[in-house]
């Protein structure tokens, strides 16, 4: 038979645009293909020389393929957040109780990962949740099919308002909106709209795009936690949540260490509230790596072991990303920002490739630039696009000598060594 390459097709680019979560069809084919795609095969520079040239160009593509698709690894950051994330939606989906649900907040610094770790929790989640179920709504109404979503997921507008929060909500579901609806309106659409569905999470990315010197996102963010009277619960995502302002109403539970805000003003107006509840969150923080501790190093060498597995260059050694003094050049580069790594890495796989050096080295990286401004989707203003330093950062300066640090991390490479 023959192979599919030789019959004109490349069975490991996907077809079509890459789905938008933002409505139910794109985050349902997100969430049942994300992880369908296939890395390349493993070949050395002797069995790559061995394949015909069109075979050898269709697996330099898929190498390249592998390298732009590289999956979400986790790190000790990422396993903190989906205990919390994960234990707290479960917790909240099997409650029968007429209370309001407490949510969660994911913040952390641009291009480190919430929006791609909050939604693959939540994907899992849902996943196991529509198993549960058999696919269908428990809380459908006799006699109707009505779609089971357990998960909504909404990027808050850029310039949010009451209305356009609640229109980017029913936008999701594809929910009628008459042009003159008010707001009490939309915001009973909304409910309807969480409760038919039978949604157990609600997500708004993207949350500190709300500045809250304006009125109108003082509003929008007070609507927003009166959503949490439609028994979902409420994931707020955005950049550095507690220098926003978005918790300057709250306080903090000594006890619990949850966020707590006084009843929500819109809940009270349009009657989403059933008594004067207090509403409160989970604060999780995605962080970046660090390298300054013997913990923190370790982390950063297991993280650079995983990603180097993934790679598909011809002739890199074992160790390529973490032996000597790569390790750190890396996180010099990239500030252990995992967004960063993963353009850098990615960018510096390309060059690998078509140079036909085929391996990773300092001196290949140092050329490669990280440029992340002008990134769309990301609003700089609400810090989502990061610093990134550059390689005229890294070098070391003639006559000086290096940081002591780097003798540190050389008496702890046999144990992380060992470790990964």
């Amino acid at each position: 038979m023959t192979a599919p390459e030789e019959r004109g097709s490349v069975p490991f680019l996907l077809p079509g645009s890459p789905p938008m979560r933002d409505t139910v069809a794109g985050w349902d084919h997100w969430r049942v293909t994300r992880h369908h795609f296939v890395p390349a095969p493993r070949l050395s520079l002797a069995e790559w020389r061995r394949l015909s040239p069109r075979k050898r160009t269709l697996h330099d593509l898929h190498r390249a393929a592998t390298h732009a698709n590289l999956p979400l690894l986790q790190t000790p950051m990422t396993k903190a957040v989906t205990k919390l994330l994960h234990g707290r939606i479960m917790t909240n989906a099997l409650k029968r109780k007429p209370t309001t649900r407490a949510g969660v907040m994911v913040t952390g610094g641009g291009y480190q990962g919430k929006t791609e770790t909050t939604c693959e929790i939540l994907a899992t989640f849902e996943d196991m949740w529509l198993q549960l179920h058999q696919q269908l709504n428990p809380a459908a109404v006799p006699g109707s099919r009505d779609l089971h979503v357990p998960v909504a997921y909404v990027q808050t507008p850029v310039t949010a308002k009451p209305k356009s929060t609640c229109k980017a909500i029913l936008n999701f579901y594809g929910a009628p909106m008459h042009p003159r609806m008010d707001l009490p309106d939309l915001i009973r659409q909304v409910a309807a709209s969480l409760h038919d569905h039978g949604t157990r999470a609600l997500v708004l990315d993207d949350i500190t795009r709300l500045r809250m010197h304006r009125a109108d996102d003082q509003d929008t963010l007070d609507l927003i936690r009166a959503f949490m009277s439609m028994h979902v619960t409420l994931v707020l995502v955005g950049v550095d949540i507690p220098g926003s302002g978005l918790l300057r109403e709250g306080r903090r539970d000594p006890h619990t260490g949850q966020v707590i805000f006084s009843p929500s003003k819109h809940g009270q107006v349009h009657g989403l509230e059933a008594t004067q509840t207090e509403r409160r969150f989970d604060l999780v923080e995605l962080d970046r790596f660090r390298y300054d501790t013997p913990a923190g190093m370790s982390a950063w060498i297991d993280h650079l072991t995983g990603v180097e597995d993934q790679l598909r260059l011809l002739n890199a050694p074992d160790g390529m990303l973490t032996d000597g003094r790569m390790p750190e050049y890396i996180f010099a580069r990239t500030n252990g920002v995992v967004g960063l790594l993963e353009r850098l890495i990615e960018d510096g796989c390309q060059e690998a490739i078509d140079s036909g050096a085929e391996c990773l080295s300092e001196a290949l990286l140092e050329g490669i630039a990280i440029t992340v401004n002008g990134a769309p989707g990301r609003d700089a203003d609400a810090g989502e696009v990061p610093d990134v330093p550059g390689p005229a950062k890294v070098r070391a300066e003639p006559g000086k000598h290096r940081r002591s640090r780097n003798t540190v991390f050389d008496d702890l490479g046999p144990s992380a060594s060992t470790g990964s």
